[in-house]
């Protein structure tokens, strides 16, 4: 078991709790978190490009010019690929590009995204914040003395209510339930902040 520490407000180790050697203590599977990464986007795609057949063209109904005699091509239809205005060969229409993988993988990633915020060291760990803040200045105090800079996603299970409305304000900070994030929320932020409770629950989540 590996000693992670639990900071306070103040950014000083308060305690520390034990993190399972067999998620943080090995090498990150890429292949897991690629699989996962990628099921992630393609599920994100709207998928709404469209474009018109020959078919769908509005006009077109009368024949441009006679079968024969004219000295030019024959055509059917002024609507055809072939003209300016024409429908589209084999164009783009709205499709769903999501499809889904095994329960275990999205697991398994889950676990690799923590393991690789653990080996880069882009995860911290604070107590469950309990007192009210009313203000966002107060907020952006702790995440100073955390030394906590660029993109976060922020876990704060157990804390006060009031946390999610003073921080709403700090650009490229985002809060989210640990039971909702997943690899990519996890790995699309620079740095990962959790509370002890938040590290509970993502722990239950990641046992195989």
């Amino acid at each position: 078991m590996a000693k992670f520490p639990v900071l306070d407000i103040a950014g000083k180790e308060k305690e520390t709790i034990e993190l399972p050697d067999a998620i943080f203590g090995q090498s990150v599977n890429r292949h897991v978190l690629h699989q996962a990464i990628v099921k992630y986007l393609a599920s994100a795609r709207q998928g709404n490009a469209a474009t018109k057949t020959r078919g769908e063209v509005s006009g077109g109904g009368k024949k441009p010019w006679r079968q024969k005699g004219t000295g030019r091509a024959r055509h059917g239809s002024s609507r055809s690929p072939l003209w300016v205005g024409g429908g589209v060969i084999f164009g783009p229409h709205p499709r769903d590009f999501s499809y889904d993988i095994p329960k275990k993988i999205k697991r398994v990633a889950l676990r690799e995204s923590l393991n690789a915020k653990y080996q880069d060291k882009d995860l911290l760990c604070v107590v469950d914040l309990k007192d009210p803040l009313s203000k966002t200045k107060e907020f952006a105090k702790i995440l100073n003395a955390l030394k906590l800079k660029g993109k976060i996603l922020a876990l704060l299970d157990g804390c006060d209510p009031s946390i999610l409305r003073s921080s709403r304000n700090i650009g490229h900070f985002h809060i989210m339930r640990s039971e909702d994030v997943n690899a990519y929320d996890i790995l699309k932020n620079k740095k990962l902040l959790v509370t002890k409770t938040a590290v509970k629950n993502l722990l239950v989540r990641v046992k195989i």
